[in-house]
C-alpha cells in the first residue's frame, strides 16, 4: 500500500497541514504528486478536494484506521513538484495558507474541451473523381457539384470554411466521404491568441545594447546564473536586448518567461516577439477565454512554446527547460498580487530562477528603490543604457506652474503652453498623448493656489479625507478637521481635487471641435481585446489624440507621437502612502518617455501645482540618481522599505468594538514578542485604515517594521497563532501584507 499526503481545500489556518490517505489499487497510476483528489474528511467523512503534495510507502499512523482517497478529480490540471516547493516558499514569505498558495501557482485550473481541426481530403484516383463528378452533373446535384469543383482546385479543404463559403450542409460532405471520394480528417486544433502576425527583420544593436547582451551571455555560457538590472532611459531599446538574449537562450534548447506588468502592454509586446520568433511565442493572461488559456498551458508543458508572455501569473508556466526570466518595467505595482498570498513577482521570480537554474533580467527606465538598492549593494548586476536607440533625442520638457495659471485667470484644465503645443501638433498632422496621473489618488486635500497638500506632521504622508470632514493619517492615527482655508497661504481654493479622463475628453472636444480622440481607461477596455483595438487604432493614425491613465504611458511605442501633456502631475503625490513620490517620479518619467521616440523631436508639458517638488523636477530631466538620493534620505529617516521591511496587518470586523478589541489585543501580543534591542517604533497602531469602513466591515491597521525580513516572518507566525486562539480575533478577518505597495 502507498500513502499520499494531501492538503485539503479548506483555507483555514488551523487546517493548514497535510493529512495522510491510503492510495487504493485502482488509483495508483493517477494519484501522483500534484494531482487533485477528492477525500473523505472529518468525522462525517464529507467529501472535500485537495492536492497530493507527497507520496511514500510508510504510514504515518495505524494503516487500519487510514482513510482512502475517494477519487482523482477528472479534468483537473496537475501541479508539478517544483510548483509545490514554490507554493510553500510563497506561503512562508508572503502569508496565507498552503492551499491558497497552491491555487495561486495554478494559472489554469481545469481542462477545456478540445477544438478539432477538420479537413476534407480527396482520396479517389483522378479518373474515379472525374467519373463521379460527371454522374453528379448528370443528376444535377448542385450542392455536391459546388463541393467537387472546390476539391478539383484544391485537394484539401478546411471543413468549417467550406460549409460557410459554399453554403453546404454536413450531409453533402458525408455523402462524398461515404462514396469513397474523400475522407474527413480530424486533429487537435490549438487556440492561439498570438496568431496572425508576420515576421520582420531584426534591428541591429548599438554599442550599449550589445555590451549588456554580452555581459549576461558570457556568464550564462559559463554556467553562472545571476540577477541583472537593465537600467535604460526611455526609448533606449531595452526590448531589443530582451529579443537578442531570448534568441540565444532558445538556440541552447531552453525556454523563456517574459513578464509584463499589465494586459494593456500585451498587444505591442506580443507583436514584436511574434515578428521575431513566430508561433513559438504565446501569451497567457486573464482576458483570454478558458479554452485559450488551457491550450497555451498544454502547449507549454509539451514544449511546443519557447516564449510565454504575460502578467505575473506567467511565472507559473509549466516549462520543463526554463533558462531565462525577463521582467519588463520591474518597478510596476501591478507585479504585487492583491489576493492572498500577496506575493511580489520580482522576489518570486528570483526564487523560481534559483529553483530551475535560470537567469533573471529586470528592466526599467525608472527602477524600483528595492531593485536599485540591491544593484548598489552588489546583489544584482547593474547594466545601463544611457542613450536612446534609433538616434532619437530625449524630448524637451517644460514644467508649467498651474498656481500661476490660476492667478492669471486661466481656470481651464489646459495651461496656455499645453494648448499652444496641441494646436501646433494638430496643424502639423502629428499625434499626441494626454496623461491623467490619477494613480494613488484617494480622497486627499490640497490647495490650488499654492499647491500645498495636507500632510501628517509625523509620517510625511498625505492625510486622507473622511466624509465627516476629518483628515486622518492611517499610519499613526494623527487627525485634524479639514481647514476652510489653506494653512500655508490662506487661500480659499482648498479641498478635494480631482478630475477624470472623460472630463479631459470633453475639454479637448470643446477646445478643438472635430478632432479625432481615443480614450483608454478602465471603462473603454472592459471587453476582451479592448486594449488592443485602441492601441492598434492609434498606431494606425485613426486619431490624433490619445487620452488615458497610467495604462497609456508604459511600454507603448508610437513613432508619430511628438507631444505628451501631463494634465495633473501631482495628483499621485497626495496619496496617503509613503511611496507616493516614487510613484509620481516613475509615472511622469514614463509618460515623458512616450514623446519623440523616432525621427521627429518630442515635447512634454508637465502641469503641476508643486513645480518645485523633487520627484517632479527629477522626472522632467529624467535624473534618476538625484531622485534616488533624496528619496532614500527620507526612507532612512522614517525606516521605510527598502531600508527596513514592513508587515501590514489589516483587521476587519462587522462590529467596530470587536474589530478594535481584536486589533488592540494583537498589538499587545506583538509588543510582548519584541526583543529589547528592537526598541521604539517597531510596532505602530492600531489605527483606523485609510478607508475605515468597507462593505460594512470596520478596518484597523497594525504596522511592524524590521531590518530583517525573517523577523517579520516570525511576527507573522505569532499573529497568525493569535488569530486562531483569541475569540475576538476569530470573529474578524485578518490579512497580512509584507512590504505593501499601497496604503489601506
Amino acid at each position: 500500500m502507498r500513502y499520499a499526503d494531501v492538503i485539503v481545500d479548506i483555507s483555514l489556518g488551523k487546517l493548514d497541514k497535510t493529512y495522510q490517505y491510503a492510495i487504493p489499487e485502482h488509483l495508483k497510476d493517477t494519484a501522483v504528486v500534484g494531482a487533485k483528489v477528492e477525500v473523505p474528511f472529518g468525522g462525517g467523512n464529507r467529501k472535500v478536494e485537495g492536492f497530493i503534495t507527497e507520496i511514500s510507502d510508510t504510514p504515518a499512523f495505524d494503516p487500519e484506521r487510514t482513510k482512502e482517497i475517494a477519487t482523482v478529480v477528472q479534468g483537473a490540471v496537475s501541479l508539478e513538484r517544483r510548483f509545490i516547493t514554490l507554493a510553500y516558499w510563497m506561503k512562508e514569505h508572503f502569508g496565507g495558507t498552503m492551499n491558497e498558495a497552491l491555487k495561486t501557482v495554478l494559472p489554469v485550473k481545469h481542462e477545456v474541451k478540445d477544438v478539432k481541426k477538420r479537413t476534407i481530403v480527396v482520396t479517389a484516383e483522378p479518373k474515379t473523381f472525374e467519373e463521379y463528378y460527371k454522374a453528379a452533373e448528370k443528376k444535377n446535384y448542385r450542392a455536391r457539384l459546388r463541393l467537387l469543383e472546390a476539391l478539383r482546385e484544391k485537394k484539401e479543404l478546411d471543413y468549417s470554411e467550406i460549409l460557410q463559403t459554399l453554403n453546404l450542409s454536413a450531409s453533402t460532405v458525408e455523402g462524398i466521404c461515404r462514396d469513397g471520394i474523400a475522407v474527413l480528417q480530424e486533429e487537435k486544433k490549438y487556440r492561439n491568441p498570438a496568431k496572425g502576425m508576420l515576421q520582420k527583420n531584426r534591428v541591429p544593436l548599438n554599442g550599449e545594447q550589445n555590451a549588456a547582451v554580452e555581459t549576461v551571455w558570457k556568464e550564462y555560457r559559463e554556467g553562472k546564473r545571476g540577477t541583472y538590472l537593465l537600467f535604460g532611459v526611455t526609448g533606449s531599446g531595452k526590448t531589443e536586448v530582451y529579443l537578442e538574449l531570448i534568441e540565444r537562450v532558445i538556440k541552447e534548447g531552453k525556454q523563456v518567461i517574459m513578464l509584463i506588468p499589465e494586459i494593456s502592454l500585451t498587444f505591442q509586446t506580443v507583436r514584436r516577439f511574434y515578428e521575431r520568433f513566430g508561433e513559438r511565442v504565446s501569451v497567457l493572461h486573464s482576458r483570454l477565454s478558458a479554452g485559450e488559456r488551457y491550450d497555451q498551458y498544454v502547449r507549454a508543458s509539451k514544449g511546443e512554446i519557447d516564449v510565454m508572455i504575460g502578467p505575473r501569473s506567467v511565472l507559473f508556466t509549466p516549462f520543463e527547460r526554463l533558462g531565462l526570466i525577463l521582467m519588463d518595467e520591474e518597478q510596476e505595482g501591478a507585479y504585487k498580487s492583491e489576493g492572498t498570498p500577496k506575493y511580489h513577482a520580482r522576489e518570486t521570480a528570483e526564487y523560481l530562477a534559483e529553483l530551475t537554474g535560470a537567469s533573471l533580467l529586470l528592466g526599467s527606465a525608472t527602477p524600483s528603490l528595492e531593485a536599485y538598492t540591491k544593484a548598489m549593494n552588489g546583489q544584482y548586476r547593474l547594466l545601463t543604457l544611457t542613450k536612446r536607440a534609433k538616434e532619437a533625442v530625449m524630448p524637451r520638457v517644460q514644467i508649467v506652474d498651474m498656481r500661476q495659471e490660476l492667478a492669471e485667470g486661466n481656470r481651464s484644465v489646459f495651461s496656455r503652453p499645453l494648448r499652444e503645443q496641441m494646436q501646433k501638433r494638430l496643424l502639423n498632422g502629428e499625434q499626441m498623448m494626454l496623461f491623467l496621473n490619477r494613480r494613488g489618488y484617494a480622497g486627499t486635500v490640497s490647495c490650488r493656489a499654492c499647491g500645498e497638500g495636507m500632510k501628517c506632521p509625523h509620517c510625511e504622508v498625505s492625510l486622507t479625507f473622511h466624509k465627516d470632514g476629518r483628515l486622518l493619517c492611517h499610519y499613526c492615527g494623527y487627525e485634524i478637521m479639514q481647514p476652510k482655508v489653506c494653512p500655508a497661504c490662506g487661500s480659499k481654493y482648498i479641498g478635494l481635487f480631482g478630475t477624470g479622463t472623460q472630463k479631459i475628453e470633453e475639454a479637448v472636444l470643446k477646445e478643438f471641435p472635430g478632432v479625432k480622440v481615443l480614450r483608454m481607461d478602465a471603462d473603454t477596455t472592459k471587453r476582451k481585446g479592448g486594449h488592443e483595438k485602441i492601441v492598434e487604432a492609434f498606431a494606425n493614425g485613426e486619431a490624433q489624440i490619445l487620452i488615458g491613465t497610467q495604462m497609456i504611458v508604459k511600454g507603448h511605442d508610437f513613432p508619430k507621437v511628438t507631444l505628451v501633456g501631463i494634465v495633473a502631475a501631482d495628483l499621485s503625490l497626495y496619496a496617503g502612502d509613503y511611496r507616493a513620490s516614487e510613484r509620481t517620479f516613475c509615472l511622469l518619467a514614463q509618460a515623458a518617455g512616450r514623446a519623440g521616440r523616432d525621427k521627429l523631436p518630442g515635447d512634454v508639458v508637465i502641469q503641476t501645482y508643486q513645480p518645485e517638488h523633487y520627484s517632479i523636477v527629477a522626472a522632467a530631466t529624467e535624473d534618476y540618481e538625484n531622485f534616488y538620493r533624496q528619496e532614500m534620505a527620507y526612507r532612512r529617516l522614517l525606516r521605510y522599505p527598502p531600508v527596513e521591511h514592513v508587515l501590514a496587518i489589516l483587521v476587519q470586523g462587522e462590529e467596530e468594538t470587536v474589530a478594535k478589541q481584536a486589533s488592540v489585543r494583537l498589538t499587545t501580543v506583538l509588543q510582548a514578542a519584541k526583543r529589547p534591542e528592537e526598541g521604539f517604533g517597531v510596532i505602530t497602531g492600531p489605527v483606523p485604515a485609510g478607508i475605515a469602513k468597507v462593505n460594512d466591515l470596520y478596518r484597523f491597521m497594525i504596522y511592524v517594521k524590521s531590518g530583517q525580513y525573517e523577523r517579520l516572518i516570525e511576527f507573522h507566525k505569532i499573529a497568525q497563532a493569535e488569530k486562531l486562539l483569541t475569540e475576538s480575533a476569530m470573529k474578524c478577518n485578518i490579512q497580512f501584507d509584507f512590504n505593501p505597495l499601497s496604503g489601506y
